[in-house]
């Protein structure tokens, strides 16, 4: 999947992902920080991912991990510092739950500081069903 807009490209071409961008922007966030690169490696190789591209340089990124039947997992939505504020991340978003691969899917998030972004496409807290277990 390929999207032009404006002087950016979202697509789903993982031979366009920058590894490095993508192992900075998780570094530098509240969730990833800890993850391995070969954690990385292993999440960008096992899931539907969207790289977003000024030219030839990594501005954003996010993957969904799913079965593709019941749901989906959005997750590690990031978009450089440089850029945010210009709508990119939302147009991100607004791609990614118009794929046709999650069409008629249940969607499921993670976030402590983005909810205001996330409910402007139908997300809504649920804090009362999930539960989390982390690795021993």
């Amino acid at each position: 999947m390929e999207l032009k807009f404006e002087d950016y490209l979202i697509s789903t071409d993982k031979t366009l992902l920058h590894h490095e961008t993508i192992y900075q922007f998780l570094a530098s966030s509240y969730w990833a920080n800890k993850r391995s690169i070969e954690a990385i490696n292993k999440s960008i190789e096992t899931s539907l991912c969207f790289g977003v591209y000024h030219g030839n340089r990594q501005i954003g990124f996010a993957r969904i991990v799913s079965d593709f039947a019941t749901m989906y997992w959005l997750a590690d939505v990031m978009i450089d510092e440089e850029y945010r504020g210009l709508g990119i991340g939302k147009k991100l978003i607004e791609t990614i739950l118009a794929s046709e691969e999650l069409k008629g899917l249940n969607g499921i998030l993670g976030t402590l500081d983005a909810h205001r972004l996330y409910e402007q496409f139908g997300f809504v807290k649920n804090a009362d069903r999930f539960m989390v277990r982390r690795p021993i």
